[in-house]
C-alpha cells in the first residue's frame, strides 16, 4: 500500500541539490506530489521541502540518507499522516486555548493534545471544554520557579511532547528549559516584535496613536520575544477605537496568527535559517 511522506532538507547551496534528491527519489519509485525550494542568497543556504509517495507504505530510506548525507544536509523525513503530540501551556486569557482546542477538534489542525498546563487552577478555566484532555495546576512563584521547570520538563517527557504551544502563558521560560525545547516550543506575542514589551500592550499602543495592532508567532528562545519569526499579522485601527475594542481586535488576531504558526510547524512547513525561517505556505 503507498503512503504519503514529507521530507524537509537545508544545507550550503550548491548545483545538482534538487537533482540528486530527485533522482533519488525517483530510483526509490517514488512520486513526488509537491515541492518547495528556495536558495537564500544572504546565506548562501538551500531549503526544500517534497512530499511524495511510495509504493511501500514503509519507505526505505537508505538510499535517500547516503545522498542527503553527502550534500551536508540536515533533515527530516516522516509519514504525512503523523500527528505530533502538542502539550499546551496557558496562563488565564483562554482565547488561544479555546481556539487550538476548537481547530484540533473539526480537524483543522492535525494534532493529538495530550495535555493542558497553567500556572492558575483549572476554575479559571470555565469557559473551556477541556473534555478528557488532562489538566496540570503548576503554581509558580519566584521561589518556586525551578522547581515548577522541573515539573514541566517531567510533563515534556512523560507525554514524549513534539511541540510545545505557549497560548498565552505569561511566565518566562529559564534559558536550559528553552534550549530543551528548541525548535520545538511556539510562543504568540501580542505585538510587532519588539514592541510594547510587558503589561497591558494594548494600553500602550492605544496610548501612541497606534494605526496597526500585530501580532507574532515565534520560536521560544532565551532571548525574551525575539525567537525567529514564523507568522505575523496586523490590524487597522483608528482613533475610535477604545483600548478595550483592540484587546478584542488584538485576540482576534493572536488566534488566527498562532493557528497558522502551529499548522506550519504540524506539516513540515517551517526550517530554520539562523535567527530567522523559511515558511512554505500552502
Amino acid at each position: 500500500m503507498s503512503r504519503s511522506h514529507i521530507l524537509t532538507l537545508h544545507c550550503d547551496d550548491r548545483p545538482g541539490i534538487v537533482s540528486a534528491v530527485t533522482t533519488s527519489l525517483f530510483e526509490a519509485r517514488c512520486n513526488i506530489a509537491d515541492a518547495q525550494q528556495f536558495s537564500d542568497e544572504f546565506s548562501g543556504r538551500f531549503f526544500a521541502r517534497i512530499e511524495f509517495t511510495s509504493e511501500e507504505s514503509d519507505f526505505d530510506a537508505t538510499a535517500l540518507s547516503g545522498v542527503l548525507d553527502s550534500l551536508g544536509a540536515e533533515w527530516t523525513l516522516r509519514p504525512s499522516d503523523y500527528r505530533m503530540r502538542v502539550l499546551i501551556l496557558v496562563s488565564q486569557q483562554d482565547h488561544c486555548l479555546l481556539d487550538l482546542l476548537y481547530r484540533w477538534r473539526t480537524g483543522d489542525l492535525a494534532m493529538d493534545v495530550v495535555a493542558v498546563v497553567s500556572n492558575h487552577p483549572k476554575r479559571a478555566f470555565e469557559r473551556v471544554l477541556l473534555g478528557d484532555v488532562p489538566f496540570h495546576h503548576l503554581p509558580v512563584t519566584a521561589e518556586s520557579k525551578a522547581a515548577q521547570e522541573e515539573q514541566l520538563a517531567a510533563l515534556f517527557r512523560d507525554y514524549d511532547v513534539d511541540l510545545v504551544v505557549l497560548a498565552r502563558y505569561m511566565q518566562i521560560l529559564s534559558s536550559e528549559l528553552c534550549a530543551q525545547l528548541a525548535g520545538r516550543a511556539i510562543n504568540i506575542h501580542h505585538s510587532f516584535l519588539p514592541g510594547f514589551k510587558g503589561a497591558k500592550p494594548y494600553h500602550q499602543a492605544h496610548a501612541r496613536g497606534v494605526k496597526l495592532i500585530g501580532a507574532t508567532a515565534h520560536y521560544v528562545t532565551a532571548d525574551l520575544d525575539e525567537g525567529p519569526i514564523i507568522v505575523q499579522d496586523v490590524e487597522p485601527v483608528s482613533h475610535r477605537d477604545t483600548p478595550e475594542q483592540l484587546v478584542r481586535k488584538g485576540r482576534d488576531i493572536e488566534r488566527r496568527v498562532l493557528a497558522d504558526a502551529v499548522g506550519y510547524h504540524l506539516t513540515g512547513r517551517i526550517l530554520p535559517n539562523g535567527a530567522t525561517t523559511v515558511v512554505f505556505r500552502d
